[in-house]
């Protein structure tokens, strides 16, 4: 059984940092791509970042230079760190397995809540 438990939210100020993590268990981890999807509220979800089990990388443009995705095989973990915060990245964040959009109705976790707020 596929499994993906976020941690790391909390409640944050207006440019400060947060250090979400996605551990994976269920499945072989390293020959899996990994998505970060949001969904703020009031809005539909949305991919925010995307790591290739080869280490290709994407992120959404309005985190680009203030996020930054990374993986470790070896903890069957995956990681966004998070600068520079906004109130428009208030949302719950959560992690999927494969390489996925917004539309995707698979293998994710229950996600962990990030507020930004002053």
């Amino acid at each position: 059984e596929v499994q993906l438990v976020e941690s790391g939210g909390g409640l944050v100020q207006p440019g400060g940092s947060l250090r979400l993590s996605c551990a994976a268990s269920g499945f072989t981890f390293s020959a899996y791509s990994m998505t970060w999807l949001r969904q703020a509220p009031g809005k539909g979800l949305e991919w925010v970042s995307r790591i290739s089990n080869g280490g290709r990388i994407e992120y959404i443009d309005s985190v680009k230079d203030r996020f930054t995705i990374s993986r470790d095989n070896a903890k069957n973990t995956v990681y966004l760190q998070m600068n520079s915060l906004n109130l428009e990245d208030t949302a719950i964040y959560i992690c999927a397995k494969g390489w996925v959009g917004p539309s995707y109705l698979g293998d994710r976790g229950q996600g962990t809540q990030v507020t930004v707020s002053a």
